[in-house]
């Protein structure tokens, strides 16, 4: 069984495609939507989804989210005992995913199309594979976000010829992507984005624009304190969406919060934001060579593209209403469900072949001298441009900067600055050259290789000797060894995960806690509650828990609404 998986940074779902279709699986609380956080409780116990982010307020130094922005990197998270690097906390996640699949398919899964941002570098991409490794699935296939959302939308039934521009703001990533619908070809003409702006970013808008009125710091808070504030700010984010105008009255430790925006004011905020979204969108259409005019689709998905902001813009920068009828939260992870059913060869899908492009371009640094005949170093030549359809191979030719120069030193970089110093260096490749030839005779032929699976080969050949030199980069700075992926998994192997029936009660009681955190006047009946509930779950009588944990719930649902 291969599943369609959207590994998100705020949440994340799962399905496969069925006969009836792509179909999303439920989590042990009946959402499609499980929230990309993981905590680690008193135990030891690692928590994943609803649990987990109750206690980003109950518990935030037990507690982390929005780690996707980290893959790629070394960066680790204290929790507990141990730490986790990015790989490890999204493996946690892809568990999660998997157990919720298994309990409906009946049946173990072992492979996955994970879907990722199109602006996601070489080593990001790496890193999602490490983390489906992690979690015991092979990732049978990485597919472009916008590229998903195009299959979500069915849009390669379309006529033949037809271009979209499929615009993905989620949590913590935004993607702009091209592309180009012909005998039976999903091509990509030109993928951009920002791997650090989305919907948290708007949400840090609302924050800072709450305490600078009410005169506040952040630390002021506790961080307890400040993620309760998130929360309540979160939910004034998504009532602007249908409102013209949100207040927020709140206790929240010594301060008492009394806050209102508007629709006009949260644009003014959110101007230099929708700034940094033009920018893509300019590029990716400028790369596809391409004019608003000749789009005849524009696609909006990810939860963050539900603000009205977002949608004027798109309808004032081509003049046309996007597409919007798919749920943005789900129309990535059913593209992916697609996709797993295209790379099962499932007969109700036709054929399609799905093209990628290379996200940044690759080149080498470089010397030049000027017309006075100074040096200047550190310069960036690109061999493979950026938006090339992958697989691609080019070629260019490098000659070193004196005469009797035994050794050229080839620095690979993948980046789009002019200096290499502000882009990412790959790699190193020392290639001996002849001495006693001139600079025109000791020339060097380099050929850059990009494969689908991100892999990038460098071959260089000095024509003097012929003999080749060759550089493979599967592994960029941040990435795990295959030793280390192998010592990572024996690791998390030994990790106390709690059974998937127990996830429920765990949420529950997450749920209880938090209110009890944000509820001074009600928490002396939460707590009789939760030891009542924490008494049935001692007993181990499923039956008595059952209903329990039913009465519970609704008492939790009629409190909330009360306060």
């Amino acid at each position: 069984m291969i599943v369609g998986i959207d590994l998100g940074t705020t949440h994340s779902l799962i399905g496969y495609y069925s006969d009836a279709g792509p179909q999303l699986f439920r989590n042990a609380l009946g959402d499609y939507l499980t929230p990309s956080v993981v905590s680690v409780d008193e135990d030891g116990h690692m928590l994943v989804g609803e649990a987990a982010r109750d206690r980003l307020i109950s518990h935030p130094a037990a507690s982390v989210a929005a780690f996707k922005r980290w893959m790629g990197t070394a960066r680790e998270t204290q929790l507990g005992q141990r730490s986790f690097r990015p790989e490890e906390l999204s493996a946690l996640v892809l568990r999660s995913l998997l157990a919720d699949a298994e309990a409906a398919l009946g049946e173990k899964v072992r492979e996955a199309v994970v879907s990722v941002p199109a602006y996601f570098s070489d080593a990001q991409r790496k890193a999602t594979r490490a983390a489906g490794e992690l979690a015991g699935i092979k990732v049978e296939r990485l597919i472009n976000e916008p590229t998903a959302a195009a299959l979500a939308y069915g849009l390669q039934e379309r006529r033949e010829g037809s271009r979209f521009l499929v615009f993905d703001l989620g949590g913590g990533t935004f993607d702009v992507s091209v592309l180009e619908m012909f005998e039976g070809v999903v091509e990509v003409h030109a993928s951009a984005g920002d791997n650090y702006l989305g919907g948290e970013d708007f949400l840090d808008l609302l924050q800072n624009s709450c305490l600078a009125e009410l005169k506040l710091h952040s630390a002021d808070f506790s961080p307890a304190e400040r993620s309760l504030l998130r929360r309540r700010l979160e939910s004034v984010k998504r009532s602007l969406s249908q409102q013209a105008e949100v207040s927020v009255e709140a206790q929240i430790g010594k301060h008492e919060i009394k806050w209102r925006i508007d629709q006009e004011r949260f644009l003014q905020l959110a101007d230099p934001l929708l700034q940094r979204m033009r920018a893509p969108l300019e590029r990716a259409l400028r790369d596809a060579r391409l004019r608003p005019e000749q789009l005849d689709e524009i696609v909006l998905v990810g939860g963050a593209s539900r603000m009205p902001l977002v949608s004027r813009l798109t309808a004032r920068m081509f003049g046309r209403l996007p597409l919007r009828h798919v749920n943005p939260d789900e129309a990535i992870a059913l593209g992916a469900c697609v996709a797993s059913g295209l790379k099962s060869r499932n007969a109700k899908l036709e054929e399609i072949i799905l093209t990628d492009v290379c996200p940044y371009t690759l080149g080498v640094e470089i010397g030049q001298r000027d017309a006075q005949g100074h040096v200047q170093n550190g310069l960036f030549s690109p061999v493979i441009q950026r938006n090339s359809v992958v697989p691609v191979s080019r070629e260019s030719s490098y000659f070193p900067m004196v005469e009797q120069q035994g050794r050229l030193s080839l620095k690979v970089y993948q980046g789009e600055n002019p200096l290499v110093e502000n882009n990412i260096k790959l790699g190193e490749l020392e290639i001996p050259l002849n001495p006693g030839l001139s600079i025109a005779q000791n020339e060097v032929v380099v050929r850059f290789t990009y494969d689908i699976n991100g892999v990038l080969q460098i071959e260089a050949t000095p024509k003097s000797s012929g003999l080749r030199h060759e550089l493979v980069l599967e592994q960029n700075p941040g990435m795990l060894s295959e030793a280390e992926i192998r010592a990572r998994l024996a690791a998390l192997s030994e990790l106390k995960i709690h059974p998937r029936d127990k996830q429920e009660n765990i949420a529950l009681l997450a749920r209880a806690e938090r209110l009890f955190e944000e509820h001074l006047t009600a928490r002396q009946l939460l707590q009789q509650w939760i030891g009542q509930f924490r008494q049935s779950l001692e007993s181990q009588d499923e039956r008595m828990i059952h209903e329990h944990r039913q009465q519970f719930s609704t008492a939790l649902d009629s409190l909330e609404t009360q306060l």
